[in-house]
């Protein structure tokens, strides 16, 4: 199985899997390998903070030329998971390959895949009104992986954020930022810039060992293939091993109007009651407590006007927190001269790239 991630994260999904004692974890670029069961795959798909989906593999083969995509991609029993009346989209890419013209790619796959089920379910017309199996491919250097995807909708959408706000963070990479500050629940957690509050709620959720994905669904527990018995023992074992306790995570924010929909956010995540919103300026309010872990995502101002605006912030941030030397600070940006404007060199640097935008988390400790 795959678990494609952020660039910058495969090590930390890396060691996700290995607590949930997955076997042969093997970490690449952008993605994260196991090997198991569909218990395991579900059990992937509940409690999986960093990654954004799972997939079984189901090939992998040469394709040098179009005739090459077609048999490896008919060879595969799909019939084993996709019923005749199933639907099978197919999407993929292809990079530093012959066979770049991804259109051209998905209409050979997906004639191979119609194919291959045509003949097996003895049809010459495939209805594809029941549940969807959702095929996706990817071509590199010439050699072509099949996978199918059992998540459906990505794991960052966790289903608590219904609105977020102008650059919200993804799910996952607020995850990763608490991950990589080593909160577990015992220090006061602030994030001073906390918008639509992504960042606190993946700190609670952390705090409580509660599993990300536990009231949301996912694809393959449609499908027939699947014994509905997995999810079933994956959500049980997930609840089992959450925490409980009193917990000190504060997020404060310039604007009302964002605070409301963190609220709002974090009433939906089940977890309001553990966060304290306040409304509050950066550069300007008093520290909550003599020490503790500060993950933040400020403002970074991809146009001219908003990055002299946003560097300004930065180098007011910077100030007022001068002296806070009893706190440790984590924060993402992709303002190249981030340390420049804080003032500060980072104790540690960690590149990462939140969507398609090279950033780093800051680290002071």
């Amino acid at each position: 199985m795959a678990v494609p991630c952020l660039f910058g994260l495969e090590g930390l999904v890396g060691d996700e899997l290995r607590r949930m004692k997955l076997e042969n974890v093997r970490v690449e670029d952008r993605r994260v390998f196991f090997d198991g069961d569909f218990a395991d795959m579900a059990r992937a798909n509940v409690r999986l903070r960093m990654g954004e989906r799972v997939m079984l593999l189901l090939a992998r083969f040469p394709a040098r030329s179009f005739e090459e995509l077609y048999q490896g991609v008919k060879a595969i029993p799909l019939e084993r998971f996709i019923p005749k009346e199933g639907a099978f989209p197919v999407k993929g890419y292809s990079l530093d390959s012959q066979l770049h013209s991804v259109p051209d790619c998905q209409a050979i796959a997906k004639k191979a895949a119609v194919d291959r089920l045509g003949a097996k379910y003895g049809l010459t017309w495939l209805p594809e009104t029941g549940e969807i199996y959702q095929l996706r491919f990817s071509i590199m250097k010439d050699v072509c992986e099949v996978f199918l995807d059992t998540s459906g909708v990505s794991l960052h959408k966790r289903g608590y954020r219904a609105v977020g706000n102008e650059a919200p963070l993804h799910e996952t990479m607020a995850a990763a930022l608490v991950n990589l500050s080593r909160y577990r629940g015992r220090d006061f957690f602030w994030d001073p810039f906390c918008g639509s509050g992504t960042i606190v709620i993946e700190a609670a959720l952390t705090a409580l060992n509660r599993a990300p994905g536990l009231n949301r669904e996912f694809a393959a527990q449609k499908w027939a293939c699947v014994p509905a018995d997995v999810w079933v023992q994956a959500r049980q074992e997930a609840k089992d091993s959450e925490f409980r306790g009193e917990y000190r995570i504060l997020g404060t924010d310039i604007d009302p109007s964002t605070l409301s929909i963190a609220i709002a956010n974090a009433k939906k995540a089940g977890v309001a009651k553990y966060i304290d919103f306040r409304e509050a300026d950066a550069t300007k309010t008093s520290l909550p407590c003599d020490s503790g872990i500060l993950v933040c995502n400020p403002p970074y101002g991809e146009r001219m006007l908003e990055q002299r605006s946003a560097q300004q912030l930065m180098r007011a941030f910077g100030r007022h927190l001068k002296f806070a030397d009893g706190w440790k600070k984590y924060i993402i940006s992709s303002e190249a001269e981030f340390e420049h404007y804080f003032g500060r060199q980072a104790t540690k640097k960690r590149k990462l790239y939140n969507g398609r935008l090279q950033c780093n988390v800051y680290m002071y400790f």
